[in-house]
């Protein structure tokens, strides 16, 4: 698990090193033609690894009902995001990276429900589950390199 542990870490810095080129209005544009904005997807990586590997280990989840919903599979983005709330996505990008890492260094992911993602990926317990994860967040750094060129 080092390995997909690392890609995890040097993800989320490349994810933080995109948007601190951008303005909090810059983040928020969602251009014409696509159905969200930079800080959405930002959004989007936390809530949906929480899912992935917490829910679905059938442990609570580590952000708020409020965070679920504003970014969960399936939203858009419905309102300005402020700069609490970035500042506040910043800091989870890598506290719950550790958090996750604690976590499986300690044994808490016991059981998982195995689970078929919307593009068909069948997940099987936690190892998929974070394999996966990585995959997700790369697809969407995807989606904000190209948000990105029309802004």
């Amino acid at each position: 698990m080092d390995a997909t542990f690392k890609i995890w870490e040097t993800n989320r810095k490349h994810f933080l090193k995109l948007i601190e080129n951008y303005s909090l209005e810059q983040l928020n544009k969602i251009p014409e033609g696509f159905s969200n904005n930079l800080v959405w997807n930002l959004g989007h990586i936390i809530v949906a690894q929480q899912g992935l590997v917490y829910r679905l280990s059938g442990l609570p989840i580590n952000v708020t009902d409020e965070m679920n919903e504003k970014y969960r599979n399936g939203s858009k983005p419905t309102g300005t995001t402020t700069q609490a709330e970035l500042d506040e996505l910043k800091v989870l990008l890598f506290s719950l990276l550790g958090q996750t890492k604690e976590d499986y260094a300690v044994g808490k992911f016991i059981t998982y429900n195995e689970y078929t993602t919307g593009t068909g990926f069948h997940l099987a317990n936690i190892k998929d589950a974070m394999e996966f994860n990585n995959y997700h967040e790369a697809l969407h750094m995807g989606f904000m390199m190209n948000i990105r060129k029309f802004i």
